[in-house]
């Protein structure tokens, strides 16, 4: 298959010039290089869904040419109060179309989901269990298929959580497809058949997904090709806007995902963007709050009944924990131990994850049917367990003073009959015969330390553990945040029932807990967590327990291995550039790793040379030098994107002769020629028809050149250029030599240029002592998912 063969030369990446078998370095470059051979002449490729493509980085930085100059000049006030009040009009639309998007989500899960269980309950209490396990598992199968199909054939990049796609974007990596319309309606779809059929994923990713992919929808200024060329879209025809509408999408995913608005602000900010300010924070939270209430507005309309099934059990409703919290200073050492299990389940969960992950891709990357076939049989192995290992529980006997109609018949409840006598209940079935969900508040639900019993507890927590990690990478919209709060949750109880009387703290507080360490030790955020497990328990009194539990969790797994997310990212290739500087970054300069030959153009530069060049590189930028007789020596004028050169010669804006003359740039071309194009694809210059006598005539690219590109001196610390890079969110930056050897330009460096596996490649003896400073975590001989 091409996809295995690309894996095979990713493999061979700069990783053999460590010689060492266990370093760290993800199969991001096509081949061994040496230092005197290595060009950036293609672009770095990463798995994007089920192929491997090129990828390239956003144009966070302003090109500012001549046209972008005059086109600010002429902007009047009321230009700039349609431009801030459009921003404002947008994340309103973004909030109203998330936040109606999450409720219809649910609302077809609990309905999907509740009517299924209905039916089989009602199987069970004919005594027709032959029956009542083919009418649970049938369509749980048959959900699954319809998910794997419509995202293996229509939208490979919809499946998994989709949030270390959306994090590579805002990050600057621009991945091919993943923000698309086709993949904003197969996330939809295949997540609420994924969730509907009983696997062990989650909802949350695929909504952050789904919020980027509206926030990116909205934000691209128009289309020409649905009629949509209203003025003032064109605003945002540049990566810097939308940047800004995702990162306001990705919190009202989360928004309503789990009613939490401030925790989908904090999310978006803790663990998504890689930019902030504070517009940004005033906008992000203007989304989350239109999503909260609009889901507040369609909850009530659902209290009353007129939503079908969804009201009595729900997705969005976790504000199941309000009793006043009681806890004395000896229960603080418990809660020590809990965050520290927690911190180490965590890890361990990611590492599985991760070894899983690759063995899928193995499996996935044969072709459309293994990953189809694949699907099924986790559904199938998930039907056998939820509906079998009931079986294994014995019979309780109904509490008098139950809170609740015991045993509960139909939909959801603490108190599933299943397949015992009348007065009496399952509680294993209680939890794994329900939703997620449903599952979470019953483990969170108050006055319960009586209801479980210990083995119940304990072979749900190794049920959800494994499930949760065999379910993810299957080629289905799955999120990883509700079966890690499940697993976490039932982690929880189960030590609060060990503890027992020795601890002030009941069930349902040592459940929250729970919940909270394993999702520390599991993706490592402390502060959007906290906030989010508050807004669903609806209890401030938790504060300081959850504080501590998070605090403990993440330091204890980060002694381990990274975060979920950002293990993902690296293991698919995604060129992410962290916030810290490695060590050795401070020993090299940017001359030690600038790439070479660099293409240059002159101010007035030949058609036909231009053509070659864009025909025989991948570069994107260009800088653009002035010599004789323009200038007396070499300099740098400036730097000009390869877009913007197709546009030219699309236009065909040539002069007869190289000698300069008055440029009638601005009466053919205008800002709007030059604005950066949304999802689809632009032109290409195999697309550009130019006879012989074009070739050999003249452009002059000065006034579309951006004369203000950043620059660094070739003697400047690899570390701060890459501090530089990020902070600003570059694509290229130009390399200046100290002292003038005849060109004005050393080389560009581009994302890949701060990538470790490209740096050790060039030094291979700063791989062989960083092996000795750190335990590196990947083995070169694993592939990437």
């Amino acid at each position: 298959m091409a996809t295995a063969a690309a894996f095979e030369n990713l493999n061979t990446a700069g990783v053999e010039g460590a010689q060492d078998p266990e370093s760290l370095t993800e199969p991001l470059l096509s081949h061994q290089r040496s230092r005197s051979s290595i060009s950036n002449s293609t672009s770095q490729v990463a798995l994007v869904g089920a192929d491997v493509c090129p990828i390239e980085s956003l144009d966070y930085e302003i090109a500012e040419n001549d046209f972008f100059k005059e086109d600010w000049r002429t902007r009047g006030r009321n230009q700039m109060i349609q431009y801030i009040f459009m921003k404002w009009s947008l994340c309103f639309l973004i909030g109203l179309i998330v936040g109606l998007i999450g409720f219809l989500n649910n609302l077809a899960v609990e309905n999907i989901a509740g009517t299924k269980f209905v039916v089989t309950s009602n199987m069970m209490l004919a005594n027709k269990f032959g029956m009542a396990f083919l009418s649970f598992s049938i369509p749980n199968l048959v959900l699954t298929l319809f998910a794997s199909i419509v995202t293996a054939t229509v939208a490979p990049v919809a499946a998994g959580s989709g949030i270390p796609e959306v994090k590579a974007y805002l990050n600057g990596v621009d991945a091919p497809g993943i923000l698309s319309f086709r993949t904003l309606v197969i996330k939809i779809i295949g997540s609420i058949s994924a969730v509907s059929s009983s696997l062990l994923v989650g909802k949350a990713g695929p909504m952050v997904h789904t919020g980027a992919c509206v926030a990116s929808l909205l934000g691209q200024g128009g289309s020409k090709k649905y009629g949509l060329t209203w003025k003032w879209l064109r605003f945002f025809k540049n990566d810097r806007d939308r940047r800004d509408f995702v990162t306001c999408g990705s919190a009202a995913g989360i928004a309503a995902a789990f009613r939490a608005p401030v925790g989908g602000l904090l999310f978006a900010i803790e663990e998504m963007a890689s930019w902030w300010r504070s517009a940004l924070l005033w906008r992000a939270f203007f989304t989350t709050a239109i999503v909260a209430i609009l889901l507040r507005a369609f909850i009530d309309i659902c209290k009353s009944g007129k939503c079908g099934l969804f009201g009595t059990g729900g997705l969005i409703m976790y504000d199941v924990y309000s009793a006043d919290a009681s806890y004395h200073l000896a229960d603080v050492p418990l809660v020590l131990l809990l965050g520290v299990v927690g911190g180490i389940l965590g890890s361990l969960y990611n590492f599985l994850l991760d070894k899983v992950l690759r063995i899928y891709n193995f499996i996935n990357e044969k072709g459309i049917a293994p990953k189809i076939f694949l699907a099924c049989t986790i559904s199938i192995l998930t039907s056998c367990l939820l509906f079998g290992l009931p079986w294994l529980a014995s019979c309780r006997p109904c509490p008098s003073d139950a809170s609740e109609a015991c045993p509960t018949i139909g939909r959801s409840g603490n108190y599933k009959k299943f397949q015992c006598a009348p007065g009496y209940y399952n509680d294993l079935a209680s939890l794994i015969f329900n939703t997620n969900d449903d599952a979470i508040r019953n483990l969170f639900s108050k006055d319960t330390d009586k209801e479980f019993q210990h083995s119940s507890m304990l072979i749900f927590f190794v049920t959800c553990f494994s499930l949760s990690v065999l379910s993810y990478g299957i080629v289905a919209p799955a999120g990883l945040f509700v079966p890690a709060i499940v697993t976490g949750a039932s982690y929880g109880r189960f030590v609060g029932m060990l503890v027992g009387s020795h601890s002030n703290l009941n069930h349902g507080l040592y459940a929250v807990l729970g919940a909270a360490s394993f999702l520390g030790g599991s993706m490592r955020m402390t502060v959007s967590l906290c906030v989010i497990i508050l807004e669903l328990t609806n209890n401030l009194l938790l504060l300081p327990m959850i504080m501590l539990v998070l605090l403990i969790s993440k330091t204890v797994a980060d002694a381990f291995n990274g975060n979920i997310y950002d293990l993902i990212m690296k293991a698919k290739g995604f060129p992410y550039l962290e916030t810290h500087v490695e060590p050795y970054m401070r020993q090299l300069t940017v001359g030690d790793v600038v790439t070479a030959p660099l293409q240059l153009f002159h101010g007035i530069e030949k058609v036909g040379n231009v053509v070659h060049v864009l025909r025989t590189t991948r570069h994107n930028g260009f800088p653009v030098i002035d010599e004789n007789p323009l200038s007396e020596t070499p300099v740098l004028y400036g730097l000009i994107l390869r877009a913007h050169l197709i546009t030219l010669l699309k236009k065909k804006a040539f002069l007869p002769t190289p000698n300069p003359t008055v440029n009638d740039a601005f009466s053919q071309f205008s800002a709007v020629d030059f604005a950066k194009r949304g999802s689809g694809n632009g032109d290409k210059i195999e697309d550009i028809k130019l006879s012989e006598e074009e070739m050999e005539m003249y452009v002059d690219l000065h006034p579309f050149a951006n004369a203000s590109p950043y620059t660094v001196v070739e003697t400047m610390s690899l570390a701060k250029a890459l501090i530089l890079f990020r902070e600003v969110g570059l694509r290229h930056l130009l390399v200046i030599p100290k002292i003038s050897n005849g060109s004005p330009v050393m080389g560009i460096l581009t994302r890949h240029d701060f990538m470790p596996e490209h740096i050790l490649a060039l030094n291979p003896l700063l791989a062989r002592s960083r092996w000795k400073r750190l335990r590196i975590r990947f083995p070169p001989s694993l592939k990437p998912f």
